[in-house]
């Protein structure tokens, strides 16, 4: 359970931070294709949060 809400934290994050990127520093004419787009950075930003989250290996105990 807490390992979910991790994740799902660091996603919400990320994705909060992908739309701040595209409110504050975004491309002004709208030609830039991931900070154009307040869908995309938003997404992207979820993507980025949810890969620094997930585990990528169990941790072994005994060492």
């Amino acid at each position: 359970m807490k390992k979910s809400i991790r994740i799902s934290a660091g996603a919400a994050l990320g994705a909060l931070a992908g739309f701040a990127y595209y409110y504050f520093i975004g491309c002004q004419g709208g030609a830039c294709p991931l900070t154009g787009n307040p869908y995309l950075a938003t997404a992207y930003g979820g993507l980025i949060g949810l890969l620094f989250t997930v585990p990528n290996k169990k941790r072994d105990d005994k060492s």
